[in-house]
């Protein structure tokens, strides 16, 4: 696995294959960033926002908008003016959001996190077309992913602090999960962010292993690749190429550590689904 970008985020996540790019993003210095997935080399800096910025997803029909999950909530991201349209933000000032995508019906689900890393004070909550922000999962520590099967009827969902990934049905028209079940527990590392590919397998980032997993749907460990540096934190699939973001958080430069890291020769990802938002969604903040 070789440096594909030779950025070094404190905290880089939310990898995702947008309009034939890698988007990936900074968390803790609020960049969201761009590259190619044709060629390695330096990584384009989209915009700032101003505050953490955990994941984004395009908004679709509305080029250079994003849906974010930032600082302490959700808000429409633009990417020119790196202005936030806050929609909502149910977060104390002592939490922030977390990684997050959206399903197959273009719902955005993201989770979020205190800062200080408090047991169960995490929530997995969902965005829906008309702006409205549900909290459809608590007691969580350090929510990550989720990841989608193609029909968007199962949603796997780590808790990086528990060491867990747990497997949710979910009713792909109204978005209501249900109960979870234990998919698989790290006995090392602690799964971090996480994608799909196009067999059905869970790509899983193992955060202070220095190793992607690769589950097959039935929990079964199918592969593990090396990542040179100890804390990958998301993956992407495209072109035929596992990307992987990492974090410098806590470590020192000399270990390679915040690069954007890829390896060719895996199973097809699907590019990111875009949030599909009502016409008539309030635009205004709020």
């Amino acid at each position: 696995m070789d440096v594909w970008c030779p950025v070094s985020c404190e905290l880089g996540e939310g990898a995702r294959w947008v309009d034939g790019r890698l988007i990936f993003v900074d968390i803790l210095a609020g960049r969201l960033f761009a590259a190619s997935t044709d060629r390695p080399g330096p990584a384009e800096e989209l915009t700032q926002a101003g505050v953490t910025l955990g994941a984004v997803a395009p908004v679709a029909g509305s080029p250079g908008t994003w849906l974010a999950a930032a600082g302490q909530g959700f808000a429409l991201l633009d990417q020119t003016t790196g202005v936030l349209d806050w929609i909502a933000r149910p977060l104390p000032a002592t939490s922030r959001m977390n990684d997050g995508v959206c399903d197959p019906a273009g719902r955005f689900w993201a989770g979020s996190m205190a800062y200080d890393v408090t047991p169960g004070a995490g929530t997995l909550y969902r965005v829906g077309a008309d702006l409205t922000v549900t909290a459809v999962r608590t007691g969580l520590t350090i929510p990550n992913g989720p990841a989608f099967t193609a029909d968007g009827r199962v949603m796997y969902l780590a808790d990086t602090a528990e060491g867990r990934i747990d497997r949710h049905a979910v009713d792909p028209a109204t978005g209501d999960l249900g109960e979870p079940s234990v998919f698989v527990t790290l006995e090392h590392g602690s799964p971090d962010g996480m994608t799909m590919d196009d067999e059905g397998y869970l790509w899983v980032a193992v955060w202070g292993a220095s190793a992607v997993h690769r589950y097959a749907p039935d929990g079964r460990l199918d592969r593990v690749v090396p990542v040179p540096t100890p804390q990958p934190t998301s993956v992407c699939l495209a072109g035929g190429r596992l990307f992987v973001t990492t974090a410098a958080y806590g470590l020192s430069p000399a270990e390679g550590a915040g690069a954007v890291y890829a390896v060719e020769g895996v199973a097809e990802g699907r590019p990111a689904v875009p949030f599909l938002m009502d016409a008539a969604a309030p635009r205004s903040a709020r």
